[in-house]
């Protein structure tokens, strides 16, 4: 009697299982949970507190500090080039330093700083400018904002990596430092607790200055 045939391929390729063996089809891919709703409802309710929050800070220091007409924007000027710093500041923060929750930039950096600075006060500052016959001073005001604020980004993030890099440093030096020598009656760094260096008695003194002790003489 002749051996039967080997099984062609077709016939694995549409059981969609090797022919002759026991593994069975396979389980259909478990699709993943859709997120609940009230994280789909925390992000822009969380934007949306922090731009209210921004922007009654910048129209406080805005309305404390208000410019003539035709006069150079200090406060505008001012606000949008904090601001940016204080994006650079966070951004290396949240980034590179911390393990920050997962609103923390969504509510400071998308919401507060996004609600305090301002690239519609800063347009039209710059119309009120030319309005008032003041070209000089919007074209001025025009890439001094731009500038000052890339500048200001560039500046913060620099100084706060250079900051927490150094402090990063002082703490892996100090935790490798070895120990400074223990004084009197307290345990040197390298010896164990409770084993620290035990003050002579009474015969052991008396050895020490040339006397003989009890039974020596």
């Amino acid at each position: 009697m002749s051996d039967p045939p080997p099984p062609s391929p077709a016939a694995s390729e549409v059981s969609g299982s090797p022919v002759g063996s026991d593994a069975g089809p396979r389980p259909p891919a478990r699709q993943a949970e859709p997120p609940p709703r009230w994280q789909a409802v925390t992000m822009p309710a969380v934007v949306a507190v922090g731009g209210v929050l921004g922007a009654l800070a910048r129209y406080g220091l805005v309305s404390a500090f208000p410019h003539p007409p035709g006069g150079f924007p200090w406060a505008t000027f001012a606000v949008n080039v904090a601001g940016c710093a204080l994006i650079g500041v966070l951004m290396v923060l949240i980034t590179e330093t911390w393990q920050a929750h997962r609103l923390v930039r969504p509510f400071l950096g998308v919401g507060v700083l996004g609600g305090f600075t301002t690239f519609s006060a800063y347009v039209a500052d710059i119309a009120a400018l030319a309005a008032a016959g003041a070209e000089r001073t919007a074209l001025l005001y025009l890439p001094a904002t731009v500038a000052g604020a890339v500048t200001a980004v560039h500046l913060a993030a620099a100084a706060t990596r250079a900051l927490t890099g150094a402090a990063a440093r002082r703490s892996r030096s100090s935790s490798s430092m070895p120990g400074t020598p223990a004084g009197p009656g307290r345990p040197r760094p390298d010896e164990p607790a409770g084993e620290g260096p035990v003050a002579p008695d009474g015969a052991e003194t008396i050895r020490r200055a040339g006397h003989p002790g009890p039974g020596e003489a």
